[in-house]
């Protein structure tokens, strides 16, 4: 097999795990883990089961991917438009939270309750997911992503504050006179903001950035 052949098949694979991930992301949305079995989501998928053991070799190995794949557009949406003024940023990222959060609510719920059981790897993927966002809101706020440990400390006490909200909103979005998302946005930039004046008062080097 040449090399154009060997890419080729690479490429088909990866489009054909990139279907399993994208049917499987649809199944779990509707559908608790305990309730599938590899027989349905090989159904759903219209493949063999061979196939998904294949590719994830297992059904939390199939489980995990899916979870990884749907948190790395979060991430990846958090740390876009770095060419907006700061506090701008700040309030782009917090929307792109909580729009991912309410489009992917099965995978944001497994991420923020830590999965199936106590499950070191969603664990895992929890941890990078929070770092990546503190590391990005300290990007918009101070256009630098290292800070100090009193710094972290207070994103981390805003980032679980953000978790628990999004829970809750998530849970409640079908009562009347619910709020919003920007509603939801908005709340959670004040209580940022709040954060980063804390910040300030113990590393005056740390100035919270001016309201957009």
């Amino acid at each position: 097999m040449n090399n154009s052949q060997q890419r080729g098949t690479a490429e088909r694979s990866q489009a054909r795990r990139a279907e399993l991930i994208a049917t499987g992301r649809k199944l779990f949305a509707d559908t608790s883990y305990d309730a599938l079995s590899m027989d349905d989501i090989a159904a759903h998928a219209g493949v063999a089961k061979g196939l998904i053991y294949y590719y994830f070799k297992s059904k939390r190995g199939y489980y995990l991917a899916i979870v990884e794949d749907s948190v790395a557009g979060l991430v990846a949406r958090a740390a876009s438009d770095t060419e907006l003024p700061r506090a701008e940023r700040v309030r782009r990222t917090v929307e792109g939270y909580l729009r991912y959060a309410r489009n992917h609510e099965a995978a944001y719920r497994t991420v923020v309750s830590g999965g199936v059981g106590f499950d070191p790897q969603v664990q895992s993927i929890r941890d990078t997911v929070r770092e990546a966002l503190i590391e990005t809101l300290a990007e918009g706020a101070y256009g630098r992503p290292d800070i100090p440990q009193v710094a972290r400390l207070a994103l981390i006490g805003w980032m679980s504050a953000v978790e628990g909200v999004t829970l809750d909103w998530l849970a409640r979005q079908a009562e009347q006179g619910g709020p919003d998302l920007l509603t939801v946005r908005d709340l959670l930039v004040r209580l940022l903001r709040g954060a980063l004046h804390a910040i300030e008062e113990f590393e005056p080097d740390f100035p919270a950035p001016e309201p957009a």
